[in-house]
């Protein structure tokens, strides 16, 4: 780092974000922490990720970090603790209150003065004493032990009243998801509280990060969250290039922002069938699902994986696309505009549909900004927030996207923002393909110093994705942390299902399509 700013009265460090927006970051005390996370909340600011880190190794001691986002942009407050407590700031950001619970049960860090102290990630056979990510644990030592013999008694929200009872679904489901807990408390069928407890697909993927290098843990940062895999990889290769001061070829990063529009056509194709499935037209499924299967197979066809994955790398991509596989994608952009204009005018003109979207799962405007609600559901209720157009990095600021927002914050808001961003991204496309850059697909990433930090922050199909990284020297990664949007917008969902018939909850709980396996790290 070799300059600087002044913000808020704070010392600020420039870290470039490659081929995008400059992070700024500044390591203050337990008041500042708080300060600065209060002045970004009244002046409009938002919370993108909070973690810890464990210098130990390089002589240092416990740290956490916040990500704000403040008019200039996005800063990164470290903070360096005396013991193993910082200040909570759930009371000015809502949505750090499982990132402070996770810390804890990872690091043995305490959030002090926080509401909620509940364990977030520790289940049953997960010992009291284990902190995965302190430096002292053994990358090959499991934090679940089988003789831990305790008893699985979170500690849910009992609501007491005439006719109120509780209906316990999951973490195992029927279908082929992944496993979660909900329990609902209810009278008849209306929905009073709903209390989510997540954490059973904690995989150990920060601390496997620790062992690798950066072009190993490439591979490792497209499986992170496996429908989001072109936004993991993008963000982390990001990270890498800023960590290492390198800005990645022209044509390597238009590559990347179409595979990125092709990853989130696809998965808006998928929702839209499933929320017509669920809503009772099964014709919405097929045809739909007919859309993302054609989709996936030019994907393996044109780079070698139908979800995209090892196409994206630090210092580029690993795939080029041909003169003819252009034209091929040129061409199969057409078939589906057609295909979800006309199913699109079905789904508005269903009554059987519009019966069950219309005001289901709302969330108002004044809620989601409240409880920071992030990605195309935070856009459908009038958060009007997109990467791609606030902080565009390379292509983007040269494409003049336009974003999809709507305010009325139900499941019917949701699926036209859907409509509208498959339209958008095969416009995008188009437009890419037309105007693609000739020349290198990837450099060589060089060394990074020890401790050099990089962040990668994209928005994916579901929201921003944000990747920080500290290197320890050479291409060897000391920290990393993955951050999914679902973080921010699990809690919302209980408030949106609030008023609501159980038998609603598939069709809310789809219309947010949020990921367990991404804040499950």
């Amino acid at each position: 780092m070799n300059h600087g700013m002044r913000v808020d009265g704070y010392n600020f460090e420039f870290s470039g974000i490659s081929g995008a927006v400059t992070a700024l970051r500044a390591t203050v005390d337990a008041t500042q922490w708080r300060e600065t996370c209060r002045r970004a909340a009244f002046d409009g600011g938002r919370l993108v990720a909070l973690w810890g880190s464990d210098g130990s190794d390089a002589g240092a001691g416990f740290v956490v970090h916040v990500a704000l986002v403040i008019g200039v942009g996005l800063i990164v407050i470290t903070l360096p603790l005396a013991d193993e407590r910082y200040p909570d700031i759930s009371d000015i950001f809502p949505a750090a209150g499982r990132m402070q619970r996770a810390v804890r049960d990872l690091f043995g860090l305490v959030a002090e003065g926080a509401a909620d102290e509940r364990p977030w990630l520790r289940h049953a056979a997960w010992p009291a004493d284990i902190f995965p990510l302190r430096k002292d644990f053994s990358n090959h030592q499991s934090p679940v032990t089988s003789q831990s013999g305790a008893a699985d008694d979170y500690p849910f929200v009992q609501v007491a009243g005439d006719g109120v009872h509780e209906i316990a679904v999951g973490p195992v489901h029927a279908g082929t998801i992944e496993p979660g807990h909900f329990r609902f408390s209810v009278v008849g069928e209306r929905i009073l509280r709903l209390e989510e407890r997540l954490g059973y697909k904690h995989k150990g993927i920060e601390k496997r990060f620790e062992q690798m290098d950066f072009m190993e843990g490439a591979q490792l940062a497209g499986r992170i969250s496996g429908d989001s895999t072109v936004a993991y990889a993008w963000a982390y290769a990001m990270a890498v290039e800023s960590a290492a001061g390198l800005t990645p070829p022209p044509r390597a990063a238009w590559l990347r922002a179409i595979l990125l529009e092709r990853e989130r056509i696809a998965n808006h194709l998928g929702d839209l069938g499933f929320l017509g499935n669920d809503a009772g037209l099964a014709f919405g499924l097929t045809q739909f699902s007919s859309l993302k299967e054609d989709m996936l197979r030019l994907n393996y066809e044109l780079f070698g994986h139908r979800y995209l994955m090892d196409v994206v790398i630090p210092g580029g991509v690993a795939r080029d696309l041909s003169a003819d596989g252009l034209a091929r994608m040129q061409r199969e952009c057409d078939a589906p505009e057609r295909t979800v204009a006309r199913l699109k005018g079905i789904y508005d003109e269903h009554p059987g549909l519009q019966d069950r979207f219309i005001t289901c799962g709302r969330v108002t405007p004044e809620l989601a900004a409240r409880l920071g609600l992030t990605g195309l559901a935070g856009r459908a209720s009038g958060q009007a927030w997109d990467l791609r157009v606030e902080y565009p990095c390379v292509p983007y600021g040269e494409l003049d996207v336009r974003m999809a927002t709507h305010r009325n914050g139900d499941v019917a808001a949701r699926v036209t923002v859907r409509f509208e961003e498959v339209s958008e991204s095969l416009r995008l496309i188009r437009e890419m393909l037309a105007r693609m850059p000739s020349g290198d697909l990837a450099l060589p990433v060089p060394a990074a110093a020890a401790g050099a930090f990089g962040v990668g922050w994209i928005e994916g199909w579901r929201g921003e994705v944000l990747i920080a990284l500290e290197a320890a020297g050479g291409s060897s990664i000391r920290r990393l942390h993955p951050h999914d949007p679902s973080w921010q917008n699990w809690p919302v969902l209980e408030h949106a299902v609030l008023g609501n018939i159980v038998p609603d909850f598939p069709l809310i709980n789809k219309s947010f399509n949020l990921s367990y396996s991404g804040q499950d790290l």
